[in-house]
């Protein structure tokens, strides 16, 4: 007996240096938190509750920037809306697309790595120098998909001139950078046991009923990573209104972030452009805390129930 509480003690003296041992090493990742998170987050919101210019003193007046944001701008409706269907539309199309890319590439092809590399290289790529091809590729009168166009007998697009079809032009050059997805969808389905493919081939399943009930609940973990990136990545989006429109035509492409930068850095008004911040950063929140909230009756753990 005493044999076994000696060996409980010293067990726990063990356990109690490694809890110690972990928490000094996570002191550095709790002050880069801190410091570079929590406190600059206070401070765009302390920042948005004056009418600070960068140029002369702050002057403090409470809610006054958000109560202007939502009853006398002209701009933030329409810029929340089409941050949201750019959202939308880049989201959903850089999930499907990555996945059904990562499904080809995960397939014992010629040159796979090749074609590996080729498809993850946009993502690496300089975003101005983008979005430049892309604009001689949505060009109204001399541009590649116009000539196609004109080519089968249709009628020119204006891609991005066009109100209606600015945003969806957008969000097709979003998907397309979608390579990081890609990569992350490839190691995913690389550890997909293949005994349980095995073994509904044995039963006769075919290929769509095996990426239904196997691959597909196998890959909700990293499905639901992938998609919480995106939304993020997507919610924040200013390249291309910076790059191609410049928030048009109309107010077509102004996203959130846009009508940040352009109270901050053109019409020099700090206080107004941290409470549109605050803005994108609640929007974000609601977004990423309704995902977390219906991720649970979706997500496959192998593991089994946690409930029991």
């Amino acid at each position: 007996m005493d044999t076994i509480n000696k060996s409980v003690k010293r067990r726990s003296r063990i356990y109690s240096a490694e809890a110690r041992v972990a928490y000094i090493c996570l002191i550095p990742a709790f002050i880069g938190l801190i410091f570079l998170t929590y406190v600059p987050l206070l401070s765009v919101f302390g920042i948005s509750l004056t009418n600070w210019t960068g140029l002369s003193a702050p002057k403090f007046i409470g809610f006054g920037n958000y109560s202007r944001l939502f009853t006398s701008d002209p701009y933030i409706k329409d810029s929340i809306i089409a941050t949201i269907y750019f959202a939308a539309l880049s989201v959903a199309g850089s999930m499907i697309y990555s996945l059904f890319v990562a499904m080809l590439l995960n397939r014992k092809i010629p040159a796979r790595g090749f074609f590996r590399a080729v498809f993850y290289v946009p993502y690496v790529l300089p975003a101005a120098a983008i979005y430049v091809g892309w604009s001689w590729l949505y060009e109204a009168n001399f541009g590649f998909f116009n000539y196609l166009l004109s080519e089968v007998g249709l009628h020119k697009v204006l891609f991005i001139a066009d109100s209606s079809h600015v945003v969806p032009s957008l969000s097709l050059i979003s998907v397309w950078l979608a390579g990081n997805l890609i990569v992350i969808f490839l190691a995913g389905l690389q550890n997909v046991p293949s005994v349980y493919h095995e073994a509904a081939e044995m039963d006769g399943a075919n290929g769509w009923a095996r990426f239904r009930h196997i691959t597909l609940p196998c890959m909700t973990p990293i499905i639901f990573y992938n998609l919480l990136m995106s939304l993020i990545a997507n919610l924040q989006v200013v390249t291309p209104a910076l790059s191609l429109t410049n928030g048009g035509p109309g107010n077509a492409s102004r996203f959130m972030t846009y009508l940040m930068y352009d109270q901050a850095f053109v019409n020099y008004k700090l206080g107004y452009a941290c409470a549109t911040t605050f803005i994108i950063f609640a929007i974000l929140a609601a977004f990423t805390g309704v995902l977390f909230k219906t991720s649970k009756g979706w997500i496959f753990d192998e593991g089994g129930d946690d409930d029991k």
